[in-house]
């Protein structure tokens, strides 16, 4: 009996298994926050997501037939964020002695990380570039170069450039050696707003009886409709063996013959 139950767990455990497709790595090396992040996009485009820990941070994994609906998701929201590097990273004691030109220029990538990170903070803010060019003379006897800045956000459709804009020009200004007087100069200072294509995302509903399920899980759905029964018959044919075994083997009672015959 034992091994005809076995037979059906089997048959039920291949059955559900047909279907669940096979598993991709979709980002790595995320922090906590970031899987986060990842997993509740997907979540609200109705894409299961796996987080999974590793040595060298978390591992979001999808679904195969997922994968490029995963990333045109994520791509649309601007997840996961790109890492900035703070002025601590950039001018970490090496014990190496640096030109003034390469502190020059790792003092300017140090400034435009940061203030990328702080503009990708705002609300609606999808990416945000900033370029920054510093006071310079360019030959002896010249005039000094005076500094300037442009700034790239790519932003949500719902966002109103119109209403950040003012702080925006004045954050930036008042952060660059220089720039202090040129929040309203177009000439030094340069924003540009884009707005992000919004990802639409075109799934193919099917019938499945009554009931409309997304194409690529309708195999899921029809096996696990199924499996129930398949399971139901297999347990009454091996309960119907089981109980034919057991009436061949139980043994024919011998007839009692009374004493006064």
């Amino acid at each position: 009996m034992h091994r005809y139950l076995y037979f059906a767990v089997l048959c039920f455990s291949t059955v559900m298994l047909a279907g669940c497709g096979d598993n991709v790595e979709l980002h790595r090396k995320l922090s906590e926050q970031e899987a986060n992040e990842v997993i509740a996009e997907l979540a609200d485009k109705q894409i299961r997501a796996q987080k999974i820990p590793a040595k060298d941070g978390v591992v979001v994994r999808v679904r195969t037939n997922d994968i490029s609906r995963a990333v045109r998701t994520l791509e649309a929201v601007g997840l996961p964020k790109a890492g900035r590097s703070t002025l601590g990273d950039i001018f970490r004691k090496e014990g190496v002695i640096s030109t003034p030109l390469e502190e020059r220029a790792r003092y300017i990538y140090a400034l435009s990380q940061e203030l990328e990170a702080t503009l990708s903070n705002i609300d609606g803010v999808i990416v945000a570039r900033v370029h920054v060019v510093l006071p310079e003379r360019v030959a002896p006897g010249e005039p000094v170069q005076p500094a300037s800045a442009s700034v790239f956000i790519k932003h949500d459709p719902r966002l109103e450039p119109d209403n950040i804009q003012p702080r925006v020009r004045r954050m930036v200004a008042s952060s660059i050696p220089g720039m202090a007087s040129a929040i309203e100069n177009t000439q030094k200072l340069t924003v540009v707003f884009v707005p992000a294509t919004t990802y639409q995302e075109k799934q193919q509903l099917t019938y499945l009886g009554p009931f409309l399920v997304p194409e690529q899980d309708l195999v899921f759905w029809r096996n696990s409709i199924l499996a129930p029964f398949v399971v139901l018959m297999l347990g009454g044919i091996a309960w119907l063996v089981w109980r034919r075994r057991d009436t061949h083997i139980q043994p024919t009672k011998p007839a009692i013959v009374s004493p006064h015959e």
